[in-house]
């Protein structure tokens, strides 16, 4: 049997963080010995840390761990990150330095231009950044590679059958978000209730800004963004859990309604063919249902971690419209991240 390689959570009492641990019990090739968050919760053991916001128990595992600061040295090889973006970088960059690599959820260093801003089935050859990562920050050993904004994710997977195929050249995205994108407490009961948010601090630039990268052509110098136009616009709805878009989009050339099904519906790639732990058999599911897909009915296909797409229809301004489901905790970030340490084990970057 391999031997699992040992891995640290920071941020580990969040959201995300606990999403991370869940999804870690029993992993085939990893295995927690380290947790880390914030000063409150550091010398205790996880249990009196943490209050458990997931479906069922803290896994037996985790229960008597000590939680640690979120800073080297720690006891493991691998770091998954959920730390919030305005002490990640300081936290998520000493680790790089001290030899670890970092998988990070979060957004301190997504638009670096020299780390790779990853989701497998998209863009797995940005993974090529690491070698100009390393070479310019010569002698830290570790690295640093991210997964995008959760509903970023969504809309890049969404796009990437379509932009390979076809072309994509303008995109309109207006998305409605779960409540558990704002971490917990998150937004007040008496300000959602009843409500609909139309505003998320830097969700829209995200969005517009990491779908380009995502989409971008790797090049040894870097990134070339993909040459289109993304606007979008952003709103938190009372819903738990799962990211929801309508996307309108504009391609380079005519294409008819079942080639652009097909599109989606055949779509696969590296970690499908790996057969990546994570990864589900179909990134992209298409339901011909007039009112699907739908967070309570579709959060959870493929294990959390296929997008779910429906009312495919031809678009009286632009070309088409759909619209896209994910979850967000699991598909859109936790997720997201153990998918990309996968990719890297499977890959040799990671041993």
């Amino acid at each position: 049997m391999t031997r699992k390689l040992r891995v640290g959570i920071l941020g580990a009492t969040g959201m995300v963080g606990q999403r991370f641990i869940q999804l870690l019990e029993n992993h085939p090739e990893f295995e927690i010995t380290a947790l880390a968050a914030s000063d409150r919760s550091q010398g205790k053991i996880f249990s009196d840390a943490c209050t458990w916001r997931l479906a069922g128990e803290i896994p037996t595992f985790a229960k008597k761990m000590t939680v640690a600061a979120p800073e080297p040295p720690l006891d493991c090889e691998l770091i998954f990150s959920s730390l919030p973006g305005d002490i990640a970088r300081a936290s998520e960059g000493a680790f790089a330095r001290a030899g670890f690599p970092v998988i990070s959820n979060s957004s301190a260093f997504r638009m670096d231009p020299d780390v790779p801003l990853l989701i497998p089935e998209v863009n797995h050859e940005h993974l090529g950044l690491l070698d100009t990562q390393r070479a310019k920050r010569s002698g830290e050993g570790g690295y640093i590679v991210t997964n995008p904004n959760c509903s970023t994710i969504m809309l890049a997977l969404a796009l990437a059958p379509l932009h390979h195929k076809f072309g994509v050249t303008g995109v309109v995205a207006t998305t409605m978000q779960a409540l558990s994108g704002a971490g917990y407490p998150g937004v007040a009961s008496l300000a959602i209730s009843d409500n609909v948010l139309p505003f998320i601090e830097g969700e829209e630039e995200k969005i517009e800004q990491e779908t380009l990268k995502i989409l971008g052509e790797f090049k040894s110098s870097g990134i070339e963004a993909a040459p289109m136009k993304v606007s979008a616009q952003c709103h938190r709805v009372a819903v738990s859990d799962g990211h929801l878009a309508a996307v309108r989009v504009k391609l380079a050339r005519t294409v008819g309604l079942e080639e652009l099904k097909d599109a989606f519906t055949s779509f696969t790639a590296l970690p499908q063919e790996l057969g990546l732990h994570s990864a589900p058999k179909h990134p992209i599911i298409v339901r011909e249902e007039p009112d699907r897909p739908q967070p309570r009915l579709d959060r959870d296909a493929g294990n959390g971690m296929s997008i779910t797409i429906g009312r495919v229809q031809p678009d009286n301004v632009l070309d088409y419209r759909f619209v896209a489901l994910s979850h967000n905790t699991i598909r859109g970030a936790a997720g997201a991240a153990i998918l990309n340490a996968e990719l890297l084990v499977a890959t040799g970057k990671l041993t």
